[in-house]
Parts: C-alpha cells; structure tokens; sequence
C-alpha cells in the first residue's frame, strides 16, 4: 500500500449491498477512500454498473479495497479473473474481512490463498442458498409460505396493458410503474 501511496495511486472502494435496504456504509466504515463505487445488487446479477465504472476508474498504482471477496465476484473464476486482470493492470486488490492484500508479485502460496477463500465463499453462498431452499419448503408444506407478493395488483396489471394497448412506450410505463421490463413483458407480452 505504501508503494500505491507514493506513486500517487488513489485508494478506491468497491461497496455491494444486494437490497437497497441494507446498509451499505458499515462495509468500509472507517476506511480512507478517495472514491467509492456502490451497487445495490444481488452478486449473481451480471449487470453492476458501479463495479463497471469502478473497473474503468482504476489506474497503475491505485488500490482497490473491497470488504470481502463475496462483496466483489459471483464466483471462483470471476473472483480469480477479477483479481488477476486488475494486478496485471498494477492496481493493488485488498479485501478488508480477509486481510488481504494482491499486489500483481504473488506467491504461490497466496494464489493458493485466494483460490481456497474464494471457495470457501462460494461454499458459504450455495450453502445459505440451499438452506433458505430448505425453509421455503418446509414453510410451503406447512402452509405458511405465501411466496413473494407480485409486483402488480391486478387492477394496476389491468391499467398496464390498457396503456401499452393504447401505444404508451414500455419503457416509460416500466419506470412509471416501478417494474422491470421483464415484469412489464410478463404483464402485457408483445404480440
């Protein structure tokens, strides 16, 4: 970190919450950043456009600093191609909850290091996946599980595609409506 610091490198932080309910400044909280990139957005969506400008801010000798490798990739081989391509580029990874640091002139060892916490972070996520599976079933054959609430009432889906019927632009009436455009496609399809 010092030789990022004496090049006039930029400390930079990558912060992913996946809700917008979460709280996002406990993750580098108390940590020095010059800039700070935020995605509210579950880590298996492809589409994080601040990680995507984070990637782009980054130049040689900057550090980027993340609260912990399940913050920063969906994966093992996102997280390793990740970390590979940014130190090839000479900016510094550091993840805070690991303490670690990967500077481009890693060890075997810490490769190996990266490899086994990224897994063990994908094992954390599939294993919370499978026991939230677990739940849902448990609840459902209980009859308690009531499944997500749909985004639109039916009254409100009616209106939609009395809209698009009408010639409304879906894009709009998406964003008016507070849906995906998936949503709003499942609600009124193209014919």
């Amino acid at each position: 970190m010092v030789a990022a610091a004496r090049r006039g490198g930029k400390r930079v932080g990558y912060i992913r919450v996946s809700s917008a309910d979460q709280n996002a400044a406990r993750q580098l909280e108390g940590v020095e950043l010059d800039k700070a990139f935020t995605d509210k957005a579950s880590g298996k969506d492809v589409k994080r456009p601040q990680l995507q400008a984070a990637l782009e801010y980054l130049r040689d000798g900057d550090v980027l600093i993340v609260h912990s490798m399940d913050r920063l990739a969906r994966n093992l081989v996102d997280l390793r191609t990740m970390v590979e391509n940014l130190t090839e580029r000479g900016v510094q990874v550091r993840f805070e909850k690991e303490n670690l640091i990967f500077t481009g002139d890693d060890t075997s060892a810490a490769k190996l290091l990266l490899s086994v916490m990224g897994a063990v972070a994908e094992f954390e996520r599939s294993m919370l996946k499978e026991r939230q599976r677990e739940g849902i079933e448990i609840a459902k054959k209980a009859g308690v599980y009531r499944g997500r609430r749909p985004s639109l009432t039916p009254e409100r889906a009616s209106e939609l595609r009395r809209r698009v019927a009408d010639g409304e632009k879906r894009a709009g009436l998406a964003r008016e409506f507070g849906i995906s455009r998936q949503t709003l496609y499942q609600h009124a399809p193209v014919k």
